[in-house]
């Protein structure tokens, strides 16, 4: 399984923003458990989705340690992506 992968540690109500950049993409922000689920092939739970437009946008649930994951899902193409932390600045 190919996909694109970046960690980050958030805060609750920090918003991650992906571009892409290529085909749409599966664009999911994954917990430490749930990224290990994703990478076995298991059952997960996440937060984001199919991303057709960008720029795409996640909040964070929680603070913590979380896994940024892009990929195609299986279907054929390309995909780029580039992402950043947008701070909650009323915290």
């Amino acid at each position: 399984m190919e996909y694109l992968h970046r960690e980050f540690d958030l805060a609750q109500d920090d918003v991650v923003e992906i571009l892409l950049s290529g085909n749409a993409a599966n664009v999911l922000l994954l917990d430490g458990d749930n990224f290990e689920n994703y990478r076995q092939g298991k059952p997960y739970k996440c937060f984001g989705g199919y991303a057709r437009t960008t720029p795409f946008r996640i909040d964070a649930p929680h603070a913590g340690r979380w896994h940024l994951v892009v990929d195609l899902g299986g279907g054929a193409g390309q995909v780029k992506a580039s992402s950043r932390v947008i701070h909650n600045q009323l915290a």
